[in-house]
């Protein structure tokens, strides 16, 4: 299982970067929309509505994601990806209740649709704002990456190794203090290396480092929303189409709840502009 974890991590890795660096915004932005969409199939799965139904959620989010980019409206984006930053602040709440035996989590289908909007539109929108920026956009996009590529590796062997404090036992079973701290320490020290080896942003260092210990911590939520939704729908993986990791939401929700912090965070800090 591990060995195939690997294998599918490694080559989705390769296929990351590439888009990353190699495409620019308009295909950058496309490409990415097509694994929103696979996502928002996918949690409409988990909010248990009809094969029929996930189809149409999946269309309305990529005509959503189509409009906005023919939109192109900063105005727009700038208070979408703050929506994203207070729902996830929100999410910190539901998932808090859920471990104390409170279950606040909508029980209706069509308002965890709704949820899921305010999970993968406002992350596309965040990517898609930082991959246009000038410069240094697809290198910011890269260290996001990094940071939750690491955080989670490092949690997931911390975690094995020395784990014994469970985090949300309510929630996930699985993760345990040990693991996110040792998931926050790795985020820390690539934030650290990434200022170190950079021109043009160290000034920034010390924000750009607290930033990244931000961004982790709420990575972990996002982690955590998604285990508690699949926990109430009764479902271990949002899908499978990816070999040892489950489906595209179970590689994306830390991704959900990083993505509007870190680019709320870069914006107001006046990186990469």
């Amino acid at each position: 299982m591990l060995k195939q974890r690997i294998i599918t991590a490694a080559i989705l890795i390769t296929i990351v970067v590439a888009v990353i660096f190699l495409l620019d915004t308009v295909w950058f932005s496309a490409l990415f929309a097509l694994f929103v969409a696979i996502g928002a199939w996918e949690w409409a799965g988990l909010c248990k509505v009809s094969k029929k139904y996930q189809y149409v959620y999946s269309l309305i989010t990529v005509l959503i994601l189509v409009g906005l980019y023919s939109a192109s409206n900063s105005g727009i984006y700038n208070s979408l990806i703050l929506s994203g930053v207070v729902y996830w602040l929100v999410a910190i709440v539901l998932v808090s209740s859920y471990q104390k035996q409170r279950n606040l989590l909508p029980k209706s289908p069509q308002v965890l649709l709704v949820v899921g909007l305010l999970l993968l539109i406002p992350m596309w929108v965040s990517l898609t704002v930082l991959k246009s920026f000038h410069g240094n956009g697809a290198t910011l996009i890269m260290l996001l990456m990094l940071l939750i590529w690491g955080a989670d590796t490092a949690a997931y062997f911390v975690g094995k190794k020395w784990g014994k404090r469970r985090l949300a036992s309510r929630v996930s079973p699985g993760k345990t203090w040990e693991g996110s701290i040792g998931g926050v320490v790795a985020g820390i020290a690539i934030a650290l290396t990434y200022v170190n080896v950079s021109d043009g942003i160290t000034s920034h260092g010390i924000a750009l480092i607290g930033l990244s210990f931000l961004t982790v911590s709420i990575s972990i939520i996002g982690d955590l929303m998604e285990s508690m939704v699949k926990r109430e729908a009764d479902i271990k993986d949002s899908g499978s189409i990816l070999p040892g990791h489950g489906g595209v939401m179970d590689r994306i929700d830390s991704l959900t709840a990083a993505a509007p912090v870190f680019v709320f965070g870069v914006v107001h800090l006046g990186i990469g502009i």
